[in-house]
């Protein structure tokens, strides 16, 4: 995520305008002088290196290029607003009465100073971290705290903690900065330029085949658009993705609903099965018993995640269980347990595609049921991609069907 904010008073008096379609009703609006606003939109549209209105004489009329970037704006002003209601929500302790206006004199700065601290939990780190000096972080962050008027930051022996209503603050404020940034690509993407960015959450299934087919197919189109791949357990890249740190996960989707401020799109079904390598003593039978199963060694993935739930009820209630298991998510390292050895795995067919391509790894005869899991996208409840993330989605749920087809 890009760390810099544009003044957030020239965005405040960009989206009156295009509201009022009028310097003078923006006036009174925001409480800015006639100048300052005719002054704030020439310094954005300088910065932006676009024109954002149409001036005539009946008013001020947004162009193509500013209705695109001030539905962005309008966005990240919302979560600027929403996280200072939760802030006041969760206030706790007060220092003083604080203005009541609060989401309207937040500056970006103060919103770096926030968003730094929150990750660094130090003066020191986070000035370093956003290009600052410590004494105007120090600044910029009391003054924020005294223009709430609650305690924002408290003291510990380790450095510095945000208070529940800075948590509710600083979070609000990371997705205000990360619909800022969509507007700068989004800018960029109108004026011709491929520099916009794709920031996907991966969970293992979608490795071996989805996710490299829909990347390769990207970068021939757009070659110049840069693309980050997040690999890690499911409750970090939903962090990441609640955040705005991620755009996107793809992977196995959750049921129920693990919280309420995202949503998941189901791309196909992909059948489970128990798989050992090509050969394996089991593979050679009709029909493989529970009992048999249990006599092995096994490679699972960590409690919590679907297919682990898989194996659990494959024993539940038999008597049986292996006494022998090795907790790992990582393909290459089943693969690399699984080749020279008789040990047994519960994994997604899809994801050792290569595998049995290569004659490597196989299903075993064992009726698995009902286990399919849906695969397919999660987003943050009220994300819109730029045209190149709707691209990018487009071009995943295509690589999804080829793999429901085959």
């Amino acid at each position: 995520m890009n760390s810099t904010v544009s003044n957030l008073r020239h965005l405040r008096a960009f989206s009156s305008v295009a509201e009022f379609k009028s310097i003078s009703r923006a006036s009174r609006e925001i409480y800015l002088s006639q100048p300052a606003i005719t002054q704030a939109i020439a310094k954005l549209e300088k910065e932006l290196e676009v024109t954002l209105f149409d001036r005539r004489t009946d008013g001020m009329y947004l162009t193509e290029v500013g209705s695109l970037f001030v539905d962005r704006v309008n966005r990240m002003l919302r979560h600027i607003k929403t996280g200072v209601r939760e802030a006041v929500n969760h206030g706790g302790k007060r220092k003083t009465k604080g203005f009541q206006n609060l989401e309207h004199l937040i500056s970006g700065v103060q919103v770096r100073a926030l968003i730094a601290l929150s990750e660094a939990g130090n003066f020191s780190l986070a000035a370093r971290h956003i290009g600052i000096s410590q004494p105007s972080l120090h600044r910029a962050a009391r003054d924020l705290e005294h223009m709430s008027g609650m305690v924002l930051f408290e003291k510990t022996r380790r450095g510095i903690d945000l208070t529940e209503a800075a948590d509710g603050l600083a979070f609000h404020c990371r997705l205000a900065v990360a619909e800022l940034q969509q507007g700068y690509e989004e800018l960029e993407e109108w004026k011709g330029n491929d520099s916009g960015s794709v920031v996907i959450g991966s969970m293992p299934l979608a490795r071996t085949f989805m996710l490299p087919t829909a990347i390769n197919a990207l970068n021939r189109e757009k070659p110049e658009i840069r693309i980050k791949v997040i690999d890690g357990p499911y409750n970090d890249l939903l962090h990441g993705l609640r955040h705005g740190a991620i755009d996107l996960l793809i992977g196995a989707l959750r049921d129920p609903l693990p919280v309420d401020d995202i949503i998941q799109e189901a791309i196909f079904d992909d059948p489970v099965a128990v798989v050992g390598r090509n050969g394996h003593p089991l593979g050679l039978k009709p029909n493989v018993s529970v009992q048999e199963l249990a006599d092995y060694s096994w490679v699972v993935p960590r409690k919590g995640t679907p297919t682990r739930h898989f194996f659990e009820k494959m024993f539940e209630g038999t008597g049986f269980y292996p006494k022998s298991i090795i907790e790992s998510s990582s393909l290459i390292l089943i693969r690399s347990l699984l080749t020279p050895s008789d040990r047994l795995t519960v994994i997604s067919l899809h994801q050792i595609r290569h595998e049995k391509q290569l004659g490597l790894l196989a299903p075993l005869p064992f009726d698995m049921g009902q286990t399919k899991r849906p695969i397919g996208l999660t987003s943050r409840k009220d994300w819109r991609p730029t045209a190149t993330q709707a691209k990018f989605i487009q071009l995943l749920k295509d690589a999804g069907r080829v793999v429901h087809s085959s």
